[in-house]
């Protein structure tokens, strides 16, 4: 086996392009990484988020490209999705793409409000930014959050939102750009 063997071995995950950046999916067996690429391909084509494609599911491999984490379905697999209760079906699907979010089912380290560094994970020594779901909950709200809104990281008084000045009121960060 070659080091270039070694940067594409497969991975046990899902990976879905979403506009022009893919989703990687991973987590334990069981986990929904299909059930969620199937969700998110979905959501895409009913204008939740930008069009979606299928990369890979159950399999994909993973090299660096000049700074960027590239995805591309294994070769036997490829536009094959499993859809529980229904079986393994084709879809159509990318032969390749650039990943750009992370998203990790049944996560250990899943928190209410994680910490920024939680937030970002390393792959192939390429940095990206991750969600970590914890098992039981719907990772696709959080999908669609961070392909939909921007991070509220501007400091603001919680009275400033309110008249009477008491509460805990949220701006809304929809993404504009």
């Amino acid at each position: 086996m070659t080091m270039t063997d070694v940067a594409e071995a497969s991975v046990h995950a899902s990976a879905v392009l979403v506009g022009t950046r893919a989703v990687l999916i991973r987590g334990p067996s069981g986990a929904g990484k299909s059930r969620l690429a199937f969700d998110l391909i979905l959501a895409g084509r009913t204008g939740q988020i930008p069009p979606t494609l299928l990369v890979g599911d159950d399999r994909v491999h993973l090299w660096n490209s000049g700074g960027q984490l590239m995805v591309r379905p294994a070769p036997l697999l490829s536009g094959l999705i499993e859809i529980r209760g229904l079986g393994i079906r084709r879809c159509e699907f990318a032969a390749e793409a650039v990943l750009g979010l992370v998203v990790d089912l049944a996560a250990s380290d899943a928190e209410r409000l994680p910490a920024p560094e939680k937030l970002q994970t390393r792959i192939h020594g390429v940095s990206l930014q991750r969600i970590p779901v914890e098992s039981g909950f719907s990772a696709l709200p959080l999908v669609v959050a961070v392909l939909t809104t921007t991070e509220g990281a501007e400091q603001r008084s919680t009275s400033a939102d309110c008249a009477k000045g008491i509460g805990n009121h949220m701006r809304p960060s929809i993404a504009t750009e």
